[in-house]
This record gives structure tokens, sequence and C-alpha cells, in this order.
């Protein structure tokens, strides 16, 4: 039994071996597919809606070949080395049991000493070729566990909960830019602001118009400080805001974006979502009001506890986006932010958030972000961005004073043609 012990490992190795690979193989083999299918699946819309249908089916038996032609393969394998395998294992038995019988009716052995021999030798074959199939496994799992590690051990240059940071009780919202130069991390030789100034005062509304790749949602970004400048500094109130302690300055601080990001929620626990302090239904209910979104919500079904779907899929753009106006008003932040908030909205849906807006604006401090620049008509101060840089700034009606030389005049002509 001891002779034949490797033949008995190999043939446990084998097995084991086998059976993973051919797993492993068709489940990358499978992987095309399974794409394939997410994609139709999530896209269903779209497929519908260009009677794709037939298309998307005949993509999906393609890409089934080459998996189908893997599989075939690996059952020829699979039939010749498990079936090899599990002979030689048998065989080995049948050798010790035979060998060992003939030794108990010469009187060497006792059958309890043969069965001794054959357990602890099969069990010990076994556990062998177990360990040995596993050591790919280990030394992947090291690797994985390596990386994690790393993450883990990684410091970020960016720390929202530095002790020594300021913890204001209220902010007024003045904002100023000077001499910023800004390059995205994905993108380090695209510089998208060059010797960047701005000063956006308090209690005021400031839009940023310009064409796209300006960088008016870079300034957005900076301000609530997802990204730090390559050079220059940002001041809120005076002080650097690397010297806020970043939670607590952004609890100051609403966005509303071009596409609100509401969650598999309900309208009121969506409405509600980011206010730390305690809510009750009067508040969410004039929150609501205040938005121009109370009517539509208590048309629901279920009102305010209607669910909206994955990623808000049950409500429309218009409502999505007074829900998301909703949620900065009950915030009640001295700080907002609005990038593009109502650019994929109809005439009237825009109407209706754009009162809703104006409402939110009034006695805080604004920065709003807008293609449309009908939308911009009554803010407080208009700076105009090219290619990174700062060339005009001043009231709606002194830009469009200037003429055909200023460029926001030029802005303002080419959507009016």
């Amino acid at each position: 039994m001891i002779a034949i012990e490797p033949l008995i490992i190999v043939c446990f190795y084998g097995r084991k071996s086998l059976l993973k690979g051919m797993s492993q193989k068709a489940i990358e083999a499978q992987n095309e597919c399974s794409k394939l299918a997410a994609e139709a699946v999530s896209n269903h819309r779209i497929i519908t809606a260009f009677s794709s249908q037939e298309r998307i089916l005949k993509m999906l038996s393609k890409a089934q070949e080459g998996p189908l032609r893997e599989n075939k393969r690996q059952s020829w394998f699979a039939g010749f080395g498990l079936g090899a395998s599990q002979c030689l294992t048998k065989c080995t038995w049948a050798f010790d049991f035979w060998y060992g019988g003939k030794l108990v009716s010469q009187g060497y052995i006792t059958f309890k000493e043969v069965f001794q021999t054959f357990l602890i030798l099969i069990t010990t074959g076994k556990v062998i070729a177990d360990a040995g199939s596993m050591t790919t496994d280990i030394a992947r799992g090291s690797d994985a566990m390596k990386s994690v590690f790393a993450v883990l051990d990684r410091e970020t240059n960016i720390e929202p909960d530095d002790p020594r940071g300021l913890k204001p009780e209220k902010i007024s919202g003045h904002v100023e830019v000077r001499d910023v130069d800004f390059a995205y991390p994905a993108r380090p030789d695209a510089m998208i602001l060059k010797d960047f100034s701005i000063d956006i005062e308090s209690g005021k509304s400031t839009a940023l118009v310009g064409q796209s790749g300006s960088g008016k949602s870079t300034i957005i970004g900076l301000i609530e400080r997802f990204y730090d400048p390559l050079r220059g500094t940002i001041k809120v109130d005076g002080r650097e805001i690397k010297s806020y302690h970043l939670r607590c300055l952004r609890q100051h601080i609403a966005l509303v974006s071009q596409e609100p990001a509401l969650f598999a929620s309900t309208v009121k626990e969506n409405i509600i979502y980011g206010v730390s302090r305690a809510i009750d239904e009067t508040e969410i209910i004039e929150a609501a009001k205040a938005a121009n979104a109370h009517g539509f919500i208590s048309g629901l079904k279920d009102g305010y506890n209607t669910w909206c779907g994955d990623r808000g899929v049950q409500l429309s753009g218009g409502q999505k986006q007074r829900i998301a106006i909703a949620r900065a008003i009950l915030k009640d932040p001295s700080m907002l932010l609005l990038d593009e908030a109502t650019s994929a909205l109809d005439g009237q849906s825009e109407r209706t958030v754009q009162d809703a807006l104006e409402g939110l604006m009034v006695g805080r401090t604004s920065v709003v972000v807008a293609h449309r620049l009908s939308t911009i008509r009554n803010c407080d101060v208009i700076a105009v961005l090219e290619k990174g840089k700062l060339v005009e700034k001043g009231t709606y009606s002194s830009l469009l004073a200037k003429g055909p030389v200023g460029a926001y005049y030029s802005l303002a002509s080419l959507q009016m043609s």
C-alpha cells in the first residue's frame, strides 16, 4: 500500500484538478454570453423600441458557439480523465484487498490490520491530494488579501473626518477662488482651470456660463472639495477650505445636479435623505410645497409613501428634480450649488422647477451652472468662462450692453438664433 500510495494521490489530485479546471473554463467561456444577456435585460426598453429582439437572440446564439465547442472538448477530457482516475482508484483498492487477503490466509496479519492499513493510507492520500490541489488557490488568495490590505492602508489626500478641522455652526457662503490650476487625476495632462480666480459673494446668486469643457462643473466639484487644486487657494468665509472639517462643511451645502440621485425607497425617505436632525411630517410637506412637488406627490397612489423604484425609475425627470429640490430645501443650506438643474427638462417642467429654484435661492449663496441662458436671467452676477479662464463678469443687462464684442452677448445671440 505504501508502494502504490503515489498512484492513489495522483488519482485523487487529477480528479479534483480536472473538475475544478472544467468549471473555471466553463465560466470563462460563458462570460461573453452573460454580459450580452445582462445588457439586453437592463436596456430592454431600447431593444423593444427598435424591435431588435431577433437580432439580440442571434447575437446570443452566435456568442454561445464558442462555449459550446469548449464544453464538448472538455466533455471528452472529463470522460477519459475521470474514467481513468476512477478505474485506477478501484484497481488500487482491489490490489490492497487481494494482497491483504493473501497475507491473512497465510497468518501474517489479521482482517483488522488490513482495514486499518487501507483506511489510513486511503485517507492520507486524499488529504495530500486536496492540499496539493489548493496550492494555487492559496497563492491567489494571498495576492487578493495583499490588494485588499493595500487599499485599507492607503491614506486619502482629502480626509473628511480630520479632528483638527474647524466645525462651523453656520457659514455665510462667501467663496474666494484665487489663482487656481486644476486637472483631473485621470487626465493630468489636460489642464481644466489655469490661473483661475473668482469671488462668489455671500447671499447672492452667481451663474457660471460658457461652452462645454470650460470648467463650470469643475468649480462646483472644487467648492464641494471632491478634489483639491494643483495650485492656488479656495477660501470659504475667509478661511482655507482645507482647514474645515469636511463633513461639517458639507452639511451647510446642498447640491442639485442635472441627474438627481434617487434611491430605491419611498418619496418621503428620498426627501429626508441627508438630514441628520429629527424631521416631522409637516416639515416634509412644507419642503415639498416650496419645491412645487406636493401636488404631484399627493396624486400618487400612496402619496409620500410611494415607492420610487431603482434610481427613481417610477418618476418622470421633472418629478425627480423637484424631489431633489425638496431635499435641498429641507436641509436648509447656507450655500446652494445647482449644476445644470433644468437642462434635461421640457418647457413646462423647466418653468415649474425654475420657480422652485428661484424661491430656494433667496437669501442664500447660490452657484448656478447653466447652458440655457434664459434660466439665469435673474442672477445677481453672471460669470462667463472660456477654456478654464474667467473672461467676463457682471449682471445680465450689463453683459448684454457690451454688444457683439462681449463673450456673453455672443453666447446669447447663438441661443436666440
